[in-house]
């Protein structure tokens, strides 16, 4: 049964790690869109890719948070779960 969980939680840490090595992402609110499309009509090259990138990256993390908080959640009542079926065992 250990090594059924090592896979199951080995297998969600290496989507967790590919989602994560992304090499874009296009979503973007549209405050961020704005703001980035106004650097570009300002005529700045080095700043806009800057700019992108890092909003792109603000939201990535805001959008991992509660995928995290809802597996470590999920991952905690399995655990408690179990726990339980084996005292009454």
């Amino acid at each position: 049964m250990k090594r059924q969980l090592f896979k199951i939680f080995f297998s969600g840490l290496l989507m967790l790690t590919l989602s994560l090595v992304s090499t874009e992402a296009y979503s973007q609110c549209a405050m961020c869109r704005a703001t980035v499309e106004s650097n570009v009509g300002t005529g700045k090259t080095d700043s806009d890719s800057q700019v992108g990138a890092g909003l792109n990256t603000g939201i990535l993390y805001l959008m991992l948070i509660p995928y995290v908080l809802i597996g470590t959640v999920g991952f905690l009542w399995y655990k408690s779960n179990k726990m339980k079926k084996a005292k009454v065992a």
